[in-house]
């Protein structure tokens, strides 16, 4: 069945000004917290820019590895102490701000290697499940992973995720951005876009199709004209009857 509203995410405040287009498009917007990257006064200025246009925001938390931008594991060389520990001072630096515009923070997304490590290993998704449950805030990830069986035992709730820009394998996880194709294009964006709203599967990089029930979707900032896609998937979900809606006011409508 086609869902008649989803919300549409974005991963910003990562380099100066990657908010600024992409925040008259997106419904939700994931703050780097300043372990991978951003932070700081591009932390502020991003928060202050999205709740300006009446995006909800939301934290961005991932490994401390600015070097590498988050996308390298570190799973084996940090404890599951150790990581809530610095996931929770990351994600207070978001609410913290968030504060102080009078608004609260909406939800958790991991980033890069976390991210992946969590929708795998039960180990790493119960510390993100536990820091969300901390902060009382639902997490994204995608659906049928660890994450999500773990956000269920727990408690947690748990917003399944789509990607408009990443290719995904028949397993339902993302490809490897090691691996070509990983990163979608313009023309490949769209086409995902409306086989995952309106019909709820998505194609996977062996050509088959499996099922991806989603509430909302996301566009990472760096790929290549990021507004422009974002723009034109709004453009056609709005044109087959879907709305962009905060995955927020939608379970409350």
């Amino acid at each position: 069945m086609a869902l008649t509203h989803i919300d549409l995410n974005a991963d910003l405040g990562e380099t100066e000004g990657d908010y600024l287009d992409l925040l008259n498009v997106v419904s939700s917007a994931n703050v780097a917290c300043g372990a991978h990257a951003g932070g700081g006064e591009l932390l502020r200025d991003t928060v202050a820019a999205a709740i300006k246009r009446g995006v909800q925001v939301g934290a961005h938390p991932s490994y401390q590895d600015r070097e590498n931008f988050g996308r390298v594991s570190m799973r084996a060389s940090i404890t599951e102490v150790e990581l809530r520990e610095i996931l929770i001072d990351q994600v207070n630096q978001v609410k913290n701000t968030l504060i102080e515009f009078g608004s609260n923070l909406s939800h958790i997304k991991a980033h890069g290697a976390l991210y992946n490590d969590a929708m795998v290993f039960a180990d790493t998704a119960n510390v993100l499940c536990n820091v969300a449950a901390f902060f009382e805030v639902p997490i994204l990830g995608l659906p049928g992973s660890t994450l999500e069986t773990q956000a269920q035992i727990e408690g947690v709730q748990f917003i399944a995720e789509g990607f408009l820009d990443r290719a995904f394998t028949e397993s339902g996880r993302l490809v490897p951005r090691s691996e070509e194709g990983a990163v979608l294009n313009h023309e490949q964006a769209l086409e995902q876009a409306k086989l995952i709203v309106l019909h709820g599967e998505v194609k996977t990089n062996s050509g088959a199709k499996i099922k991806l029930p989603i509430r909302t979707v996301c566009v990472h900032a760096d790929t290549a004209e990021a507004s422009k896609m974002a723009h034109d998937v709004k453009v056609m979900l709005e044109q087959n009857g879907v709305e962009i809606v905060p995955f927020s006011k939608a379970a409350n409508s």
